[in-house]
């Protein structure tokens, strides 16, 4: 039986389990992912192509990012499983070890912050989207990062503070089915070794220094499991559990601590929620007025400054003035029942405002599966053909024959309905852990310290449908009109 009171146990299944408890099923997961990323480098630096029907463009933004949400929802962190900068990692560390512990002023998730923000900026700023060498490049920078970073320091650190994907995954798993955890307390309690995370002779431990039986969720874990190879009491379950149950958890967590006394993981779910909202709204029709109203104003011409006005608008005013108005609404509406001066303090608004972000995670999740989804969805099948001429282009093989530019995918108003289910369902999400929150932090006046909150949670549910009720835009380079 799975640890509370579950009976599902994925690593107990068969064919599935014995697959998973394979010593080498992460470096098999790992080697098709990077054969995949070696052809969309290639194709995208050597392919003649420069638009958005490349082939390295159409796997990386339409395919890879739509299997990647759908894998978290469906299971878990999978694309962290295979990530392959850490198998490049791996191999460059049998040359030159990895010996220095990362300082402690960088063990944050400051960095990876701004590496994330940095992302979504660059590429909405050079329409990502339809350059086959740009995301060729970017591809290689991530690969060069996590031999630079992971070269120089031990563990994985690139993965837990650095790697811009690793933290949006880290945020989305939370809303994943099943989590590493232990099967029997008892058995940790008299284990003597604890090689699930120091290792041993055979096994490396956890790299990203999470204790089974301390770990809560998902948070931080990058589903590696090489803490299931390497405990030798066969401890671990990869259990089923509720989704998003972990949001309103206040236990201190093995390898980060509270959540409700993480600024960063805090700032971090801001700009996974409301970045969700900006990589949507960065597609529609109605952000080309937007940022000329702004280029107007600030009498410029270039892009760049005005859709920068626009991401700090979204990504930082927008979530001080909301979360600021809902802490301090919360705070006054809890009264004497709150645990801190919360309504009277900049301090204790702050510190609301942390507890509650993390209910605002379901909701944003949903947004990035409606978009993400809108692009796999339509363009299900348009791998076959841009394959097919980069088989030509880069290669001269016709082998593949011509492309079958046909086989595209769902027509955009049928997926609409699921879009507006995803959201529907996302911010019933939210609306839960919010209200779990609320219970936990003012049992006294939960329904009054909820209130703020939900109506900030159904003004982003009604800010997103909007947004995916908008015709799309495809955006190209050049000045703003």
């Amino acid at each position: 039986m799975a640890p509370g009171g579950g009976r599902i146990d994925v690593l107990q299944w068969p064919v599935v389990g014995p697959f998973l408890r394979w010593r080498h099923t992460r470096t098999a997961i790992q080697l098709v992912l990077l054969l995949a990323a070696v052809l969309v480098v290639i194709d995208g630096l050597l392919g003649s192509r420069v638009d958005p029907t490349s082939f390295t463009t159409v796997l990386t933004w339409v395919h890879y990012r739509g299997l990647l949400v759908v894998a978290l929802l469906a299971a878990g962190n999978l694309f962290c499983t295979g990530c392959p900068f850490v198998l490049a990692r791996d191999a460059g560390r049998r040359i030159h070890a990895s010996n220095l512990t990362l300082p402690r002023w960088l063990r944050t998730k400051w960095i990876g912050v701004a590496l994330f923000a940095a992302v979504l900026f660059c590429y909405e700023l050079f329409d990502l989207w339809a350059l086959p060498r740009a995301t060729a490049l970017l591809v290689l920078a991530y690969f060069a990062s996590a031999l630079l970073i992971d070269l120089v320091f031990r563990g994985a650190s690139f993965c837990k503070y650095f790697c811009p994907i690793g933290q949006f995954n880290f945020i989305a798993s939370t809303m994943s089915p099943l989590e590493l955890r232990v099967r029997d307390a008892g058995v940790c309690g008299t284990c003597r070794t604890v090689d699930c995370i120091k290792g041993n002779d055979l096994q490396r431990g956890c790299e990203l220094r999470l204790f089974l039986p301390a770990k809560v969720g998902n948070l931080d874990c990058t589903l590696c499991l090489d803490c299931v190879h390497a405990c030798p009491h066969d401890n671990i379950a990869l259990a089923a559990r509720v989704p998003g149950a972990e949001l309103a958890d206040a236990r201190r967590r093995s390898g980060i601590g509270r959540l409700t006394r993480r600024r960063d993981i805090a700032a971090l779910v801001v700009l996974f929620v409301f970045g969700s909202l900006m990589n949507a709204f960065g597609m529609v029709a109605p952000v080309r007025g937007v940022e000329s109203a702004i280029a107007q104003a600030m009498g410029i011409q270039s892009e760049a400054p005005a859709l920068a006005v626009l991401f700090v608008a979204v990504l930082v005013v927008a979530p001080l003035v909301l979360l600021g108005l809902a802490a301090t609404l919360a705070g006054m509406f809890a009264g004497d029942s709150a645990p801190s001066p919360a309504g009277r303090s900049f301090q204790g608004r702050m510190q609301i405002a942390v507890s509650y972000v993390y209910a605002l995670v379901p909701f944003g999740f949903g947004m990035w599966l409606a978009h993400y989804g809108f692009h796999l969805l339509t363009g299900a099948f348009t791998i076959v053909p841009v394959t097919q001429r980069a088989a030509v282009d880069v290669l001269g093989w016709p082998a593949l024959g011509e492309p079958l530019w046909r086989l595209t995918g769902m027509r955009p108003g049928s997926v609409f309905p699921i879009q507006v289910g995803l959201i529907l369902l996302g911010t019933l999400g939210s609306l839960a852990a919010a209200f779990q929150i609320s219970d936990r932090d003012y049992p006294r006046r939960q329904a009054a310290a909820f209130i703020p909150w939900a109506i900030l949670i159904m003004l982003l549910a009604g800010a997103a449908l909007w947004i995916l009720s908008q015709p799309m835009d495809m955006r190209g380079l050049g000045a703003l009109g």
